[in-house]
């Protein structure tokens, strides 16, 4: 939960939605820079048959996902609160399990990646489902993402059939 008051003099909510919509936005803040990271570590990490086409899939993702966290983190600033980033946050607050650190053949790579991007559109979709109510403009938002997520998740694991 965020503590910092707002340095703005107009205010774009009223404190109490102002605060609810930026605690559903920074967990989804969280994981998005821990799904970038994520994918960087598979993107890295990779090997076996069709090497190259998810090591090229995995940084289309990772742009989508990095353009995802500055638009939440930039609507955490502009309803007055400050976002948080930060690795010790990251590592503390995220819903995405743990990647390994060693090689992963593409089939293991492929069913991580779709594990991890379910779990962000799963998170992504509780909060939209909260924020009509609070701020329609970050449901939209939120909205947004998930659907270019839940584009990559198709595209990823349409590879495990």
């Amino acid at each position: 939960m965020t503590t910092m008051t707002t340095p703005f003099k107009r205010q774009i909510l009223d404190d109490a939605n102002q605060q609810k919509t930026v605690d559903l936005l920074q967990q989804n803040l969280v994981n998005l820079v821990d799904l970038a990271l994520l994918l960087k570590q598979a993107h890295w990490n990779v090997v076996g048959h069709n090497f190259r086409s998810v090591h090229l899939q995995l940084d289309e993702i990772i742009a989508s996902v990095r353009e995802a966290s500055d638009e939440v983190a930039e609507r955490i600033s502009a309803l007055g609160l400050p976002p948080d980033g930060r690795s010790s946050t990251v590592a503390e607050k995220t819903d995405l399990a743990s990647y390994p650190s060693d090689f992963q053949q593409v089939p293991e790579t492929i069913s991580r990646v779709a594990d991890a991007l379910k779990t962000t559109v799963d998170q992504l979709r509780e909060a939209i489902a909260s924020l009509g109510d609070l701020d329609p403009i970050s449901e939209d938002m939120c909205i947004g993402i998930s659907g270019v997520l839940e584009k990559h998740l198709w595209m990823v694991q349409s590879q495990e059939v």
